[in-house]
């Protein structure tokens, strides 16, 4: 997170048992209230594996009962969509339960299992077209070239918003997490027609940003999209982000349609606002 440190306050917490780490809460302080980073992709706590049920609470209680001291009323969690982390995404919902947390927010999040991917008619028919032209893909492409003639032009003239990245930023990321940010694009001779920024976990291969020229009929998106899904189909997902907007409560029938006619369906990603004085609904539930 230190390359945009100077955009958050930082506190996040760690948690020790027996003065052996357990667990991580990335997070900043704005307007006194404390956020589940909001410089990071993946949010809600990192917990050492095979961590107890009890041991799991007491994070959750420790981590609300210090920013409690700390005089913060609201700790905001985003939580990852169950098919990142399945071995943890049931225990923070029922902490959040036992918390009586305040679901704020809902993102239409979209996902494939990678071995349902599967295209739709026009898919087909873009995929066939793409065929026509000499498109080359390649992990070889400008970056720069990408977000200042593709990506910062599109999300500008679509949907009115910029990378949350720069692309300094994503090149530094690149470099320093080379087997989890990968680019791909599609050149047709020297001029770049599409490209995508990927995030590579241990579980799902997540789109990031895409964007294609302004000849969107060329097929190259298309093309580009199935090359990568089909890439990594040895992830057990493929993820697509959300297509919701003003948190949650619209959701965008273009980026919609998009998604699905690659075989992806909706999950939800949850937010959360939780009162830390109710650290201590977590005491004395087990019996």
């Amino acid at each position: 997170m230190e390359y945009h440190k100077d955009r958050f306050e930082d506190f996040s917490l760690l948690l020790f048992k027996n003065d052996k780490l357990i667990a991580v809460f990335p997070a900043n302080i704005r307007n006194n209230e404390v956020f589940s980073h909001e410089g990071l992709s993946y949010g809600g706590f990192i917990i050492k594996s095979k961590l107890s049920l009890i041991d799991f609470f007491n994070v959750v209680k420790h981590s609300l009962y210090f920013y409690h001291q700390s005089k913060i009323k609201y700790v905001h969690l985003k939580l990852l969509p169950d098919f990142y982390n399945l071995d943890r995404s049931h225990e923070m919902q029922y902490a959040l339960f036992l918390l009586k947390a305040e679901l704020v927010r809902k993102d239409a999040y979209y996902m494939l299992p990678s071995d349902e991917f599967s295209l739709n008619r026009n898919r087909k028919r873009a995929l066939k077209k793409a065929h026509q032209y000499n498109f080359d893909i390649t992990t070889e492409g400008s970056l720069e070239v990408f977000w200042d003639t593709l990506l910062i032009p599109n999300l500008q003239k679509r949907f009115e918003a910029m990378p949350v990245h720069t692309k300094e930023e994503i090149e530094k990321l690149k470099q320093l997490f080379p087997d989890n940010i990968k680019f791909y694009s599609v050149y047709e001779n020297d001029k770049i027609k599409a490209g995508v920024v990927m995030f590579i976990s241990k579980r799902v291969a997540h789109f990031q940003y895409s964007s294609g020229d302004e000849h969107r009929d060329s097929g190259a998106l298309d093309l580009l999209f199935t090359h990568i899904m089909k890439k990594y189909q040895t992830k057990p997902f493929i993820s697509l982000g959300s297509s919701s907007e003003k948190n949650g409560l619209v959701i965008n029938k273009g980026l919609m349609y998009w998604k699905e006619s690659f075989g992806a369906r909706m999950v939800s990603q949850d937010f959360y606002r939780v009162q830390t004085g109710n650290y201590s609904y977590l005491e004395n539930i087990f019996r």
